[in-house]
């Protein structure tokens, strides 16, 4: 577990913008900043925070975890809000992360493990097969570090639920390097920031129809021999 936490996110640049019209944004978020404001004042800056300064009635459709990086859509107003929310509620939005975990993860495979918050620990998640909600997540193998013992992966999220990826390969017995809530402290610790990226969303836009795709690299060194693809789409949910 981490020592006190303190906030202090990245501040260049102020938004990664991938494309912006009167109705979405598209920006890439760094790991260590917020996607939506915190419940203290020191807590505020975020992603929605800084959309806000431009766009008043912008609202967080979804959500990355303050460490992961990676491609984030906000609506700018209440028609592409509700569209966009009507998406990802129903799964319509296709999400392909990048990660590095540790140890020597299988070359293919699959999680189906219910989750839920552990009220006692927030904000935990945990396994609960009897009160927990449905969880799925497809995985593969693209790369495996012996030296450092390591494997970089690509996580396909079925379900949306919170902290999904991290707990679920923490359940695998490899945990997401520089995860503070679910590694252990050796894995943790080795390296500076959670190795989590979510490098692809494809949605429809709320206005157009249009299918709008994004792609980024990981902010995290990953060898020349894996080339992240928009193929990987077809195959996410």
């Amino acid at each position: 577990m981490q020592d006190t936490f303190v906030y202090n996110p990245p501040k260049d640049p102020f938004l990664d913008i991938l494309y912006h019209d009167d109705d979405i944004i598209v920006v890439n978020k760094p790991s260590g900043l917020l996607s939506v404001p915190g419940k203290s004042k020191e807590c505020e800056d975020s992603i929605l925070y800084r959309v806000r300064t431009m766009h008043k009635d912008a609202f967080a459709v979804h959500r990355l975890d303050m460490g992961t990086s990676g491609i984030l859509v906000v609506g700018l107003n209440k028609n592409a809000i509700s569209k966009l929310g009507i998406q990802f509620q129903d799964r319509l939005v296709k999400k392909v992360y990048i990660a590095y975990v540790d140890g020597l993860i299988d070359e293919k495979g699959f999680v189906d493990l219910p989750m839920r918050t552990d009220i006692n620990n927030r904000p935990y998640q945990i396994i609960d097969f009897e009160h927990g909600r449905h969880a799925y997540t497809d995985y593969e193998r693209l790369y495996y570090d012996k030296e450092k013992n390591r494997s970089l992966v690509k996580l396909l999220p079925r379900t949306g639920r919170s902290h999904q990826l991290r707990v679920h390969m923490k359940e695998l017995g490899h945990a997401i390097l520089g995860d503070h809530l679910y590694a252990s402290e050796e894995v943790f610790k080795c390296v500076d920031y959670l190795h989590l990226h979510a490098a692809l969303l494809e949605f429809r836009h709320p206005c157009t129809n249009e299918i709008m795709q994004y792609m980024t690299k990981p902010p995290f060194a990953i060898p020349d021999s894996v080339v992240i693809e928009k193929s990987w789409l077809l195959n996410a949910s």
